[in-house]
């Protein structure tokens, strides 16, 4: 009998996050990160939505059921994180302290923001071309990757 090879992960299609109410959820990221709205589901009390990134997104679901999160948390990856601070502040956020951007939202969801140029994650040309960004990856990111045999 053949040994069957695990299926390898390639990576993140979306990360769901419990909140609250949709529209404060919507309101609350939106007032911190620019983005559009792939679509949802608004029904009173079950409503999801869909923030789109691209290739990958975030959903959004009413009814937040667990305590905020110590440790677990998601990474986004921003274009620029110069402002994120100011503005999680600004937008209510509990900004956390420690060496990485990290904050809760308000159903204590724990984010942890990185900045495209500074970390391995790479979008295809084809997505940043779609999403209209021209960005690039400092010297370190690239060395890491090419110590994978990814990029030149």
């Amino acid at each position: 009998m053949a040994v069957q090879a695990k299926p390898r992960l390639v990576g993140v299609n979306h990360v769901a996050l419990e909140v609250g109410d949709i529209e404060e959820a919507l309101a609350f990221y939106g007032s911190i990160f620019d983005f559009e709205l792939r679509g949802g589901d608004f029904k009173p009390g079950r409503s999801v939505a869909f923030i789109d990134m691209g290739d990958q997104f975030i959903a959004l679901s009413e009814g937040r059921s667990q305590k905020p999160d110590d440790h677990r948390h998601f990474g986004l990856v921003v274009d620029d994180r110069s402002r994120v601070r100011e503005l999680a502040e600004e937008a209510g956020a509990k900004v956390l302290d420690g060496p990485t951007l990290d904050f809760l939202d308000p159903w204590g969801n724990r984010v942890q923001v990185v900045e495209y140029k500074d970390i391995q994650f790479s979008k295809t040309d084809a997505v940043l071309q779609a999403m209209n960004l021209e960005l690039d990856k400092t010297q370190e990111a690239r060395e890491e990757l090419r110590a994978k045999g990814i990029g030149s």
